[in-house]
């Protein structure tokens, strides 16, 4: 037990987004003395700018999609017209009551982090931070007039900055007509042409976002396939829907400059071809907010792009040094993020932890449908030279009773495991709320379960779970 006058464990957070969060949440409850250092507010990009109102947005056009779709299911709605006959009512968006809805959930949001954080005991700066060597960090305040700093000894420091939107000199966003994801929210009205740069992740959900709310949207993608880094059959499927919806795809496509015209933007790709729209998002990758916090200076190793390198428990090669989010060199997802927040401090404070295993994390693109993955895919199968160890089962969702009777079937489930134990290692789901539907599989997957061991679950019929288990019976191993 510890005595009444002796010294807590001092830890400093660098970044009150989810890494830096849960650090400091992880350190209050271990009983450490904990400060949290964030300068535009607790929940940082993800939750602000980021993660939480880009998802919403989302979420309203999963809303609108399904309105339209209703007609499948028989559901239909008339107004009556002037001469007395019936008329379709058009679906009408108000982008500025959504995107001011969107910003205040998010504003919300992240007063409850702080309430979170601050009835845990910890002590939340506002200001800019950097670290003054291995064991402190200096912060200026609005206080200090960002001249002056407070030196905050620390005997553990974690790094969590996050990354911002990368920036391309020929193709400058200016907050009005060319965008990064973050100026989005400030747009008054949908775009009446939007076009979108970059085929990722962030660029295929805002294409798919903006042409169901309504926007006329084309997609340059440098890549044969829209998301690239996605199960191929996964990101067929929504280069499909895409194409259903009446986005303009343009493959092989690299963009080379993005200009203001007097009323939109042109787009010229590198063939010399052009592209004239009303508005340009660059969805080009993001650049880690590492610059100029002394982490060099300090001994923290980082990567030609400025990631920090970190271990499996978020350390850096500096003993006192953890990291955790989109600055280091790890996977960038939320999810990622606030678990090495966690295993940092456990870490620290001798706490038991398990290393972090980047082949369990779950991911999902929120596209419509999403395309939700976990463990091992073809892409890294393939890399490992275990494509002819493994077995695989795809499920479609025009066989599956539950996704018949919702009117959604264009998806599947894909399961794979080893052949010679039948262990589950990863898996794929093309489904509306996929990202619900991943987690039996994430556990199968964390805790090294058979295909008989899933398959041996009851899942309720009708429901889209039942394509996890007939895939899972299906690779049953005689």
């Amino acid at each position: 037990m510890a005595k009444a006058n002796e010294r807590k464990h001092r830890i400093a957070v660098l970044g009150g987004g989810p890494g830096g969060y849960e650090a400091a949440l992880a350190g209050a409850q271990l009983g450490a003395d904990v400060t949290l250092i964030e300068r535009a507010g607790v929940g940082g990009a993800a939750v602000l700018t980021d993660v939480v109102p880009s998802k919403s947005l989302i979420a309203t056009a999963g809303g609108v999609q399904a309105v339209r779709d209703a007609g499948r299911l028989g559901v239909q709605a008339f107004v009556p017209g002037g001469d007395g006959k019936p008329v379709r009512p058009e679906i009408a968006l108000n982008l500025a009551a959504v995107n001011k809805r969107l910003l205040a959930m998010a504003g919300a949001q992240s007063v409850d982090m702080l309430r979170s954080l601050e009835e845990a005991g910890v002590r939340v700066v506002q200001g800019e931070g950097r670290l003054d060597g291995p064991d402190a960090v200096l912060v200026s305040t609005a206080a200090t007039g960002g001249t002056d700093f407070d030196r905050i000894e620390a005997d553990t420091i974690v790094v969590a900055v996050g990354a911002s939107p990368r920036e391309l000199d020929s193709a400058k966003p200016d907050g009005e007509r060319i965008l990064t994801w973050k100026q989005l929210y400030d747009l008054p009205a949908i775009p009446e042409h939007l076009i979108v740069v970059g085929s990722g992740v962030t660029g295929a959900e805002f294409a798919n976002a903006y042409r169901t709310l309504g926007s006329e949207v084309t997609l340059v993608s440098s890549r044969e396939q829209v998301l690239p880094g996605e199960d191929p059959d996964a990101a067929a499927v929504i280069e499909r829907e895409f194409k259903r919806l009446g986005m303009r795809v343009m493959s092989k496509s690299r963009a080379d400059s993005v200009v203001r015209t007097d009323d939109g933007v042109l787009v010229t790709l590198s063939d010399g071809r052009t592209i004239e729209g009303s508005h340009c998002l660059m969805a080009v990758g993001s650049i880690p907010n590492t610059e100029g916090l002394g982490l060099e200076e300090a001994g923290v190793q980082l990567t030609e792009s400025g990631h920090i390198r970190v271990n499996k428990v978020a350390r850096t090669g500096v003993p006192s040094v953890y990291a955790a989010g989109d600055c280091t060199d790890f996977f960038p997802l939320a999810s990622v993020a606030s678990m090495q927040g966690r295993t940092a401090i456990m870490h620290a404070l001798g706490d038991f932890v398990r290393p972090i295993d980047l082949r369990n994390v779950a991911a999902n693109v929120f596209t419509y449908p999403e395309i939700a993955t976990v463990g091992w895919n073809e892409h890294s199968l393939a890399d490992s030279e275990g494509l002819a160890q493994h077995v695989t089962h795809t499920v479609p969702l025009s066989v599956n009773p539950r996704a018949k009777m919702i009117g959604f079937t264009d998806g599947f489930v894909k399961l794979f495991a080893w052949k010679a134990s039948g262990t589950v290692i990863g898996g794929v789901i093309v489904a509306h709320r996929a990202s619900e539907l991943i987690f039996s599989l994430a556990l199968a997957v964390e805790h090294r379960l058979t295909v008989d061991q899933v398959a041996s679950a009851f899942a309720v019929y009708p429901s889209m779970t039942g394509a996890i288990t007939d895939a899972a019976r299906a690779l049953h191993q005689h």
